[in-house]
């Protein structure tokens, strides 16, 4: 037998839980897991993770790269910075872009900056807003459509004019539409008539603050999400199209999830890195417009780690969002004019590991929450998110027993800043691989721009 990388000593993550093994890898494929003991005479490279874990890299299907358009903010090749350094292997971007992906010709422009730019896999989730486009991009190898139901106050952005949709009659035409393609379609809930109201009743009192936005997003127990989402599964249950819930937060809304799958909806949802690791009143106190994403209050969170656990919750996704310090300043006085966002990519998997450390969640779950239910979800099942044979190569070296610190200094975004500095971590990640390519170590991302390649159902395949 030839191979290109036996990675030994380690113990390796399969979907059957961990066993300890040497990881075979040749042409950028994963050959399978073999005993140390067994000698293999033709061996590229040999990669040493004795007493490390050799996990699947991370599928990250909510990632802002605000390329093109917002470049000042984040770009396709900072993401990948980020993602690379964070064990992430494959980001699927997100469309409130300038100009928004709405249409078969900007997703070409930027399924190209993506070829040029990327250091790790990748795909798009271009806007739903024109039926018209849904199956020329459907064809271009998308794997889901994106949706806002919400409409910006006193900004027009993160959520620009383009990516969004309210009336419900336009919401099951779309999903009519998606359902034929038999892609995903991710919806932001958001009650936008009932936020109206809401919000208005806080800014009359002169509430523009951190707290009085985070307080009016989770007024009345969250009933803007929970409304939101029940008219979502139930137009999911008319339609047969798959969807994809963002931003769990509220008991009612994981309840709801339960109850539409014992109807037969195919529906998934996400919990992002702001929810268990920076959601809290104090984050909201002490970090203000740094922290906000949203408050959570403890009976949010606490549904959500129970779904987490027992499976209702299928997968983590960073909704990485970055903004610049002055775009977040202007939050403490005005807080419905500042961009709401937090940057999460490079520091998801590492959180997550540290939570397995504190008896969270099992290893075993947290491999399914950002690899194994993303890639299968998300139509990369054999292709990501598994160290099974046939599957891409994309896999991490972590080490569980690494005590650290998240600093601003580490930041490998352009905004230079992240809410969790200061942070203590008792686990890290060592090195990265995409596709059998190594692209972190050392501390330093080793990756070159253009390695990506567009990730897309039963392959990788050049933009």
């Amino acid at each position: 037998m030839s191979i290109d990388l036996r990675v030994s000593g380690g113990r390796v993550q399969l979907p059957s839980g961990a066993v300890d093994g040497d990881l075979l890898v040749n042409e950028g494929k994963v050959v399978g897991v073999v005993s140390g003991s067994v000698e293999i005479a033709d061996v590229g490279r040999t990669v040493d993770a004795t007493g490390k874990l050799v996990l699947p890299g991370m599928v990250d299907v909510h990632v802002h790269t605000r390329e093109p358009g917002f470049e000042h903010k984040e770009d396709i090749y900072t993401t990948s910075l980020q993602a690379a350094a964070g064990g992430v292997t494959t980001i699927f971007g997100m469309p409130n872009l300038n100009p928004p992906t709405t249409t078969a010709k900007t997703l070409r422009e930027v399924f190209d900056l993506y070829a040029e730019k990327s250091i790790v896999d990748w795909n798009h989730n271009p806007a739903a807003t024109q039926p018209d486009e849904i199956a020329p991009m459907a064809a271009m190898g998308v794997n889901a459509y994106k949706i806002y139901m919400v409409v910006d106050t006193g900004r027009t952005y993160p959520h620009p004019a383009g990516t969004g949709m309210h009336g419900h009659g336009d919401l099951l035409r779309m999903m009519d539409t998606i359902a034929k393609t038999g892609k995903r379609f991710i919806i932001h809930p958001h009650d936008q008539s009932l936020m109206d109201y809401i919000e208005g009743e806080y800014l009359a009192r002169g509430e523009n603050t951190p707290q009085g936005y985070a307080s009016a997003y989770a007024a009345r127990n969250g009933v803007i999400w929970d409304t939101a989402i029940e008219v979502v599964l139930r137009l999911a249950e008319a339609s047969g199209c798959k969807v994809h819930l963002a931003h769990i937060q509220t008991r009612r809304s994981v309840e709801a999830v339960r109850r539409a799958r014992e109807h037969g909806v195919d529906v998934t949802c996400e919990v992002n890195h702001w929810l268990p690791f920076l959601s809290t009143w104090d984050d909201v106190e002490k970090l203000g417009p740094y922290a906000l994403s949203y408050w959570v209050p403890d009976d949010g969170r606490e549904a959500v780690w129970e779904g987490l656990r027992d499976g209702t919750i299928d997968m983590f996704s960073s909704d990485h969002a970055p903004h610049t310090r002055e775009e977040k300043e202007i939050g403490w006085t005005q807080m419905w004019s500042s961009h709401t966002g937090t940057p999460g990519i490079q520091y998801y998997y590492p959180l997550t590991l540290d939570a397995v450390n504190k008896g969270l969640l099992t290893l075993d779950r947290a491999v399914e929450l950002v690899a194994g239910a993303p890639a299968a979800k998300f139509g990369l099942q054999g292709v990501k998110g598994a160290l099974t044979p046939g599957c891409d190569a994309d896999f991490v070296i972590a080490d569980l027993d690494a005590p650290w610190t998240i600093t601003n200094d580490g930041v490998l975004s352009k905004i230079g800043w992240t809410p969790y500095d200061g942070r203590q971590l008792t686990a890290g990640i060592e090195q990265t691989y995409v596709r059998g390519t190594e692209v972190f170590a050392g501390g330093k991302v080793t990756g070159e721009a253009g390695h990506g390649k567009q990730a897309v159902s039963g392959k990788v395949q050049n933009a």
